[in-house]
This record gives C-alpha cells, structure tokens and sequence, in this order.
C-alpha cells in the first residue's frame, strides 16, 4: 500500500463516529442510563447500518482501536492509521458537540453525556481487563465478516450484533465503549476524565490481539488462502 491519503474515506470514517455518538450516546442520554436494551441496540444499530453503507469506502472502522489492529496487521499504513484515527476522535468530538446543542440541559447533565464510568464495584485494572475482552470480540468479528473472504458476506450485521451483545454485557460494568473515540467525544465535552485511560488501553490492547490471532492463526495459516490474496484496506 501506499501513503496516499484519501478525504473520502477520511470523512465517511467521521460520519460513522459522529453516527455511533449521537445515537449511542444519544440513547443514554434519553433513557437516563436505564434502559439497558435500548442503548444497546442504539449503539449496535448505528454500527450496523455504518459499517453497511460505509465499509466499502473505508473500511468501517469507526474506531481508533480497531484501526490500530488494521495497522499491526499490515493492513493500514502509519500515515493512513493516523489520519483515520484522527477523523475518528474529530467524529466523536462532533457528535458529542451535537448532543450538547440538541439535547436538553437536564438530560445531558444526568449522564455525563453518555460518558463512559466505572462501576463503584470495577477498579482500573477491571475495567481495562473487561474492555480488553469485549473489544476483542468485536476486532474478530470485523475479521470473520469483514476482511476475510472466506467469512460471510453479511455486512454490518454480524459487527453490530457484536457490538449490540457486548453493551448488553458489559455497559453496567464499564460502559461497553470498546472505542476511544466513543469515550473522548462525550468526556471532552461534559469534561468527565475519571478513569479516561480504560477506554484507550483495554480496546487497543483487546484488539490487537485479536488481531494478531485471526491473521497469524485463523487467516494467513490457512492452507486455501495464500498471504497474497488477504485482504487489505485499500488506501
């Protein structure tokens, strides 16, 4: 691959992050923290429907761990991870921004806007350990369905299934953000930093190793597939 940049992929890589906030966030939000299924299907019906109508201008991706993932596997350059990265965390920033401007003050306030938090009874140390899980759910199944020709061809679905059954297993212990795009946007703009580096050492680290896993054990040790024929995203 080359270092050539593309402002498409940039902006469609905003457009998903602004899309997960606003409406994942957003659900929080709305429903006080409470309604546990409908943040779940709100963050996992945005991923949906993203990675659907986006996957084949960027990727899909949405997701600065996941794009770190891309990058040990030699499937991003540096100069495309870090401008992904950056539209990223510019998506979430505006995303959040736009829940500060159209949600209610009351609502906004009760939440953190949507910002990710430990529970009382979840240390650091937790928190990371859980982030590292469910992101490395979430990294296999963009490999599975994604990236993988051999996997099925199902769009976004099977990532925001994913994404969906995480939230609803994780949200009460760590918020389930599995993004630190998802976690900067909302803290930067209600100014909430406690713990703030859960949210970028668990995903990354979570997966990178699923990552590192599917490519060197389930992808480019499989006999039918030659190293040559793996996908990559193409910049």
């Amino acid at each position: 691959m080359n270092d050539t940049l593309d402002p498409r992929k940039l902006v469609a890589e905003v457009i998903g992050t602004f899309t997960l906030i606003f409406a994942g966030a957003g659900a929080i939000v709305v429903t006080g923290g409470t309604d546990l299924v409908a943040i779940a299907l709100a963050h996992g019906l945005a991923i949906a429907i993203m990675v659907s109508v986006f996957g084949h201008v960027s990727g899909g991706l949405f997701n600065p761990a996941l794009t770190v993932g891309l990058w040990v596997t030699q499937r991003l350059d540096a100069v495309n991870t870090i401008a992904y990265i950056l539209a990223q965390c510019v998506g979430g920033i505006l995303g959040a921004l736009a829940l500060v401007l159209m949600f209610p003050e009351p609502f906004r306030d009760a939440t953190n806007l949507g910002t990710p938090v430990l529970n009382p009874g979840v240390d650091f140390i937790q928190g990371v350990g859980i982030e590292i899980i469910l992101t490395f759910f979430l990294m296999l199944a963009v490999f599975g369905t994604a990236l993988d020709p051999r996997g099925p061809k199902l769009g976004g679905f099977a990532i925001g299934l994913i994404f969906t059954m995480d939230i609803l297993a994780g949200f009460a212990l760590t918020g389930a953000a599995m993004n630190p795009a998802r976690a900067l946007g909302p803290a930067l703009l209600s100014g909430t930093w406690d713990d703030h580096l859960v949210w970028w050492i668990g995903p990354v680290i979570g997966a990178v190793l699923a990552a590192l896993l599917y490519h060197y054990v389930f992808l480019f040790g499989a006999d039918e597939l030659p190293p040559e024929d793996m996908v990559q995203i193409e910049t």
